[in-house]
């Protein structure tokens, strides 16, 4: 499933005309969005319910609703022969409420992946996993939050321009499963300088809203293995970064590229150091 810039419009529309561009308290009676924008997004195919082997981790208020951590964990039997073909995160009452898409490559079985997003009001999360059997599977939570979309960036827009696209690389120390070779476990994490902006800030000096800025496509791979794509939108927060653990037998280098809305192209290749703390 590609998002995209279309389908991101269009779930802003969606959005909107459901009274959701602008923060709220969630009201008793207010409609809920999830079925129209559950429909949007997986063109009516049956959601079922994933809490079995799907957790979403997030706050239950946020302490900065433009910085809300996250964090995305698969957990199948071991004797479950599927594997994840893609995780869709929705901020229900986000103005546009699809996050991301986020595809593990098929050379790997992913684990856990966290990032940081933008949270505009009391809303629902919910998070659905594609399968490779064909099924879709979701879970749900409840956070509270008010004007992460329009909060203001964290640095000013000079410091911006000049450090975006810079990136950098880390991995950690592994923590073996049962079972599973130490060298095979890998927890990595990609962060990048990139002020994502949401369209909805607003410079305070001009006081006019500045453009939305934000992070497409990100790609990671590993040699010639893609490990994960990552395809955004407005509600992943300014510095996007993604710290992911997955099972691999790779031991080869790392690379990354990265494409925003407006066409820059930035990369960036690391060595695999093995563990590190």
């Amino acid at each position: 499933m590609r998002a995209g810039p279309i389908i991101l419009l269009r779930l802003a529309a969606i959005a909107l005309a459901l009274g959701l561009g602008f923060p709220s308290a969630f009201a008793e009676g207010e409609p809920d969005p999830w079925p129209d924008l559950a429909k949007e997004i997986f063109h009516g195919a049956p959601l079922k319910d994933g809490s079995a082997f799907l957790a979403l981790d997030a706050p239950i208020r946020a302490e900065d609703a433009a910085i809300v951590p996250v964090t995305m964990t698969v957990n199948l039997p071991a004797n479950d022969g599927r594997r994840v073909k893609a995780l869709t995160f929705v901020i229900d009452h986000n103005p546009a409420p699809l996050v991301g898409v986020f595809k593990p490559g098929v050379a790997i079985t992913l684990t856990s992946l966290s990032t940081r997003v933008r949270v505009d009001s009391y809303t629902n999360l919910h998070l659905v996993a594609e399968m490779s059997d064909g099924g879709f599977y979701v879970i749900e939570r409840f956070i509270k939050a008010s004007g992460g979309c329009s909060a203001p960036m964290l640095k000013d827009a000079q410091e911006a321009k000049a450090t975006m696209g810079q990136m950098k690389f880390r991995q950690f120390a592994e923590h073996p499963s049962a079972g599973v070779a130490a060298s095979d476990e890998h927890d990595v994490q990609v962060m990048l300088r990139h002020p994502n902006n949401s369209g909805m800030q607003m410079d305070q000096l001009s006081r006019l809203y500045i453009p939305p800025l934000f992070v497409e496509d990100l790609k990671l791979w590993q040699g010639d293995d893609l490990i994960l794509a990552v395809e955004g939108g407005i509600s992943i927060s300014e510095d996007p970064n993604f710290r992911l653990t997955y099972r691999s037998a790779s031991t080869a280098d790392f690379r990354v590229e990265v494409t925003d809305s407006d066409k820059h192209v930035y990369k960036g290749t690391f060595p695999n150091k093995g563990s590190q703390t």
